[in-house]
């Protein structure tokens, strides 16, 4: 199978599906990860707290850790819109590729781009059989995350925090409870299952 996450940022897709993808290479799927903006970023007095560059090579060291092919887009972090630019990109991509699972945000997300990039994913997918979507964060909305579809981690989590892991300037911001809080959740999912560790994400489509 061929399977395409999609994220605004480089470690939304590990954060939200990074063990899922693990699995899928282990099982021999073709996985890519799609990122969309450059994903540097300043703090409210203009000093920047992650560069381009930077983003860029943690999302390459994640991506080679998971076994993924890495396409790295050009969007200015913060500003994408759910408009004609990011959809023709994505149909590009799931065209070309031919893409059997897509991955992507929470529509629901209170993160801008997370929102913009769901609704793009959506509806650049509607001939795609199944779509999944994950949350990268911990925060909450209006909207409720609705969980209802898992996939058991277990003997893939140590790739997933290995990937988490390689976004140092994420990590040293978050003073390490992106992998904390992640590691906790990981547990929480596979005790609704009976795994050790599991990711849950709420189901858009599933065609057999």
């Amino acid at each position: 199978m061929n399977i395409l996450a999609i994220g605004a940022h480089f470690d939304d897709v590990e954060l939200g599906c990074g063990g899922s993808l693990a699995k899928h290479v282990s099982n021999g799927d073709k996985v890519n990860i799609y990122i969309a903006t450059k994903s540097g970023y300043k703090d409210p007095d203009g000093v920047n707290i992650r560069s381009d560059a930077i983003a860029h090579q943690e999302g390459l060291d994640a991506a080679r850790i998971i076994g993924a092919n890495l396409i790295a887009d050009k969007f200015e972090t913060l500003s994408l819109e759910f408009n004609d630019a990011i959809n023709a990109r994505l149909v590009k991509i799931i065209d070309e590729l031919k893409i059997d699972i897509i991955y992507t945000h929470f529509i629901g997300d209170v993160h801008h781009d997370h929102i913009a990039l769901a609704q793009a994913s959506i509806h650049a997918g509607r001939h795609v059989p199944r779509i999944l979507m994950y949350k990268s964060n911990w925060y909450q909305g209006s909207l409720v995350f609705a969980g209802n579809f898992y996939i058991d981690i277990t003997d893939t989590w140590e790739i997933k925090r290995a990937a988490i892991l390689a976004h140092k300037t994420e990590g040293d911001r978050t003073n390490g409870k992106w992998i904390e809080y992640f590691d906790r959740l990981a547990l929480v999912n596979g005790d609704a299952i009976g795994a050790k560790r599991a990711e849950v994400f709420q189901l858009v489509k599933w065609l057999i």
